[in-house]
């Protein structure tokens, strides 16, 4: 019998490419590979890369130059690249980095097993960067989770339309396609059939779910039926356009109890000078009222966004309206970046003309208001009690001595780490609690996550087993 042989892939970017790279290696056991966290053991290593920023895409090729060596060590290994420096790249990619044995796109993520095996089998390099015309192969077939999870991801859509100024999305994504809704249906069902209990649904601009197949349900009646799966608890989705919040979605927020109160729409800037020239379809003051709608919709949701300073031509009164915007709306998260230009994309054709040191004091400046108006967030949780969708083991257990720690999310999408005791209290081990609802009292906020205690009283009331759920 032959050795089974083993892959490692690195994930970069959008939880659309954490997504992708489960579909890779569930697709790779076909052919009987097994995951490793082992680079040096594998037997093909996979960069499932980025390319909306600089920063990634760079990080790509240093990490190539590292591989190197390990090629060179061990010829037999491959090597692929796919997602989106792949697509952007492609033949560049191949000549520059001739050791590289497979060059892969967004939409040929379920080809990878028979491009295994034509490296193989040929033992030259194999490209599949095309962008398919229709949806047959674009999403790949659904199939249990190959590890137990509490929650996981659902693409139901790929692509954007919306060719903002900066963005390379478009670009190295292709046109905007609807997973059909039976599909999405079916692979929420498997799911929650193996164990998950909250599902995400992910779109490069998810809310415009069904508008590109007049047979296709709108994106808040999809939400409704996957809603109604049984046995599923929670219920998410990201990422959205604010052109493209409709009242119906902010109203699906007041109706579907399993619709978690957290949404990520992305301002960009406070500007609409800057947001016009971003091309992104809407002004601050129709931003703002979505964001009283939502608020009147569901009281206490947590909004995060992302934000770009240095954009070609901001001026500093255009960097001021995005402090204010931050200042007004006090989102509990944010991601905010330095303008870089991408490749092929109608911003990068304009003078960068914002000195690097005055982005660099701009993006300081939003990031300090940013931060605060975070922490502020997750200390309102404090005292609060919770119900948490325990994830597994806390990746900061070893702060807490010998005690085991779990992990989880609050409804509202913060992380709580919570102390479960000695083990000889007779609780159950992290292991065995994934995929558990169990009511927390925050008593603590720290910068980047909550820190929760079980309810004794809860506890008590049942010989220590009651807070958990089912």
């Amino acid at each position: 019998m032959l050795a089974r042989r083993t892959v490692k892939v690195f994930t970069f970017g959008c939880q659309m490419n954490v997504y992708d790279s489960q579909r890779l290696v569930e697709n790779l056991a076909s052919i009987g590979f097994a995951e490793t966290h082992d680079e040096e053991e594998a037997d093909l290593v996979v960069l499932n890369t980025c390319s909306v920023r600089e920063k990634p895409a760079q990080k790509v090729y240093s990490m190539l130059g590292r591989l190197r060596r390990l090629k060179q060590s061990r010829p037999s290994v491959l090597l692929a690249v796919a997602g989106c420096v792949a697509q952007q790249e492609q033949e560049r990619l191949a000549s520059r980095i001739p050791y590289v044995d497979i060059v892969l796109g967004p939409d040929h993520v379920s080809d990878v097993a028979d491009l295994v095996e034509q490296a193989d089998r040929t033992g030259k390099q194999v490209i599949a960067a095309s962008f398919r015309e229709s949806r047959d192969g674009m999403f790949p077939a659904a199939v249990r989770p190959l590890r137990r999870t509490a929650s996981a991801y659902v693409t139901v859509m790929k692509g954007c339309d919306q060719f903002c100024s900066y963005c390379i999305v478009p670009h190295v994504r292709g046109r905007e396609f609807s997973k059909p809704p039976g599909a999405v249906l079916d692979e929420v069902r498997l799911l929650v059939d193996s164990g998950v209990r909250e599902v995400t649904l992910l779109g490069q601009n998810v809310n415009r779910y069904g508008m590109d197949d007049p047979s296709s349900p709108r994106f808040p009646e999809l939400l409704e039926r996957v809603h109604e799966v049984p046995g599923l608890e929670r219920l998410r989705f990201t990422t959205s356009h604010p052109a493209d919040c409709t009242q119906e979605l902010i109203a699906a927020f007041a109706r579907l109890e399993k619709l978690c109160p957290y949404m990520h729409l992305p301002l960009q800037s406070g500007s609409d000078r800057i947001l016009a020239a971003m091309n992104r379809r809407y002004t601050l003051a129709e931003y703002m009222d979505r964001v009283a709608g939502l608020r009147r919709a569901r009281p206490g949701i947590h909004l995060s966004t992302d934000l770009i300073v240095g954009f070609p031509g901001e001026t500093q009164e255009d960097f001021e309206g995005t402090l204010e915007a931050a200042r007004q709306v006090r989102w509990g998260s944010a991601f905010s970046f330095k303008y870089s230009p991408r490749p092929g994309t109608r911003a990068a054709e304009t003078p960068d003309d914002v000195p690097a040191r005055e982005k660099q004091e701009r993006l300081a400046r939003l990031q300090e208001l940013l931060y605060a108006t975070a922490f502020e967030a997750m200390r309102s949780h404090v005292g609060q009690q919770h119900p948490v969708l325990v994830e597994g083991a806390s990746r900061k257990g070893a702060n807490c001595g010998s005690a085991p720690q779990i992990s989880g999310r609050t409804p509202t999408n913060y992380v709580v780490n919570i102390p479960l005791g000695e083990p000889a209290a007779g609780l159950p081990l992290p292991e065995d609690m994934v995929g558990r609802t169990v009511t927390v009292t925050v008593v603590e906020a720290l910068p980047h996550s909550l820190l929760g205690r079980i309810e004794e009283n809860a506890a008590e009331a049942a010989g220590g087993q009651a807070w958990l759920s089912k």
